[in-house]
């Protein structure tokens, strides 16, 4: 039986320029100078920088096309005055006095020299090795990641091998060279594992019995050592708890990552451009705006003179309606940037501000203790906007704080109800939480119960399995884990 349904449905769509707009809102401020750079290259209508004032044009109403009405364009498509300012300075900037001074172009910084790769392959030409040896040992040195690793299995490089570089090889001659590797410095690289990579490094040190000890542990008793069975190990090598003790502050002294050891490893250096900078004067907090995010905006002085050529040409031909056409849509292009920088300013600030204001206590302390429950929701709620919009800013800005510089997000977090009724930030817990096991004896951690109980005496009445969920987020392992001889 076929039936018919009538069935209404309510949505909404955003307009391409409000979702743009939104892209713009999300961008931390070295990335919106590469947006920025991106669209003055592709819309030639827009300049950046000062400039030399330019005549303001008389009123361009009077002006009359020659076009047929099928073809003309009218006057009051292209408002000159809509696009352009007779000062040097656009209004969006002088609007508020809230840009901090750090409007020098700053360029990401790279570490110098020659790579981790060049470094091993150099180290090579001290190895007598023939023409498929040293293919081999070249693609190996070829796959160690920035750790220092070879984290693929011999099979796949075997096969590698063959398709990309001809060298029909086996497994056997690969692990004959792999041991090669193994020899290169920084000690440790070229391995396929943790555990293999302390063993390379305990069998390159000068032998002696805490050093011998320390390879047995790792070489066959490698699980008990991550899982701190300190007791299993002593049964198992018939040695006293200071031998241990010694074996096992050889291993601690060894590097788990020795790609990252290599000084001369061409890597991008992180470098994180704070998108505001809160300061405290007289015991006020004060917010300021990176500089970088306003940027000096105008229309070209070629497009000025475009349009002075339009409005005093006497005859006007197709060729420069075209033309015309092209100037308008680039026009409103511009001031549609223009206006989309301003609101992304605006935005900026207010959704700063309101989280400035909101964990004032924490601002003006730095005590994390302080930090208030506080969700997307309450900022959106105050500032009158889409919790989305609050998420793209708190996400990816930074603020620079008297505490150091901060991702916005981490000011967020949830509540919960203390003993006093009271609701607390779940950030607090976890403060009070890393407190209390950074001062527990290592020797007898504190389990997850222990814990709970702890915080329940301190007026936090949460559950084991909350204590395990906060732990782990914390990043902080098992109390097995951080026992220590």
């Amino acid at each position: 039986m076929l039936k018919q349904y009538l069935q209404f449905k309510l949505s909404q769509k955003l307009s391409p320029q409000q979702i743009q707009l939104m892209k713009l809102i999300q961008l931390p401020t070295q990335a919106f100078e590469q947006r920025l750079k991106q669209e003055l290259e592709e819309n030639p209508a827009l300049d950046t920088g000062k400039e030399e004032k330019v005549d303001e044009y008389e009123d361009m109403d009077n002006t009359h096309d020659d076009f047929d009405d099928s073809e003309s364009i009218g006057n009051d498509e292209i408002n000159v005055d809509d696009y352009l300012s007779d000062d040097d300075i656009p209004d969006y900037r002088t609007s508020v006095n809230n840009y901090s001074a750090d409007d020098d172009e700053k360029s990401i910084p790279y570490a110098s020299g020659t790579s981790f790769t060049q470094h091993l392959i150099s180290q090579l030409n001290t190895y007598r090795l023939n023409d498929e040896e040293r293919d081999i040992a070249e693609f190996l040195v070829g796959s160690v990641d920035e750790s220092g690793y070879i984290r693929r299995e011999l099979s796949d490089i075997m096969d590698d091998l063959a398709f990309t570089q001809n060298v029909y090889t086996t497994e056997d001659k690969i692990e004959k060279v792999l041991k090669i590797v193994h020899h290169l410095d920084p000690s440790g690289v070229g391995a396929r594992n943790l555990q293999e990579c302390l063993s390379i490094q305990l069998e390159r040190k000068e032998q002696n019995p805490d050093i011998a000890l320390a390879s047995d542990i790792i070489n066959k008793a490698f699980d008990q050592f991550t899982k701190k069975h300190y007791k299993k190990l002593m049964q198992k090598f018939d040695v006293t708890e200071d031998q241990l003790k010694d074996a096992v502050h050889e291993i601690e002294r060894l590097n788990p990552k020795p790609g990252g050891s290599y000084s001369g490893n061409t890597r991008m250096v992180e470098h994180v451009v704070p998108d505001f900078a809160i300061n405290i004067v007289d015991n006020e907090l004060e917010l300021t705006l990176n500089g970088r995010n306003a940027p000096e905006l105008h229309v070209s002085r070629e497009y000025n003179n475009m349009l002075k050529g339009y409005k005093e040409s006497k005859e006007k031909s197709k060729a420069q309606k075209d033309a015309v056409m092209f100037i308008k849509q680039k026009l409103d292009a511009a001031k549609w940037f223009i206006e989309a920088i301003k609101q992304r300013q605006q935005t900026l600030f207010v959704t700063m501000s309101s989280i400035m204001h909101y964990q004032k206590e924490y601002f003006l302390s730095g005590d994390e203790r302080k930090l208030r429950p506080m969700i997307l929701k309450d900022i959106a709620d105050e500032i009158e906007m889409d919790v989305s919009t609050v998420s793209r800013v708190a996400n990816s800005k930074y603020v620079d704080t008297p505490y150091g510089t901060k991702l916005i997000k981490e000011f967020f977090s949830e509540s919960m109800t203390n003993d006093q009724g009271e609701e607390v930030s779940t950030r607090e817990i976890k403060k009070i939480l890393e407190t209390v096991i950074e001062d527990e004896s290592k020797k007898k951690p504190l389990t997850d119960e222990a814990l709970a109980k702890i915080l329940k005496e301190k007026g936090y009445p949460i559950a084991r399995r909350t204590v395990a969920k906060y732990r782990e987020q914390l990043d902080i392992p098992v109390a097995r884990l951080r026992k220590e001889l």
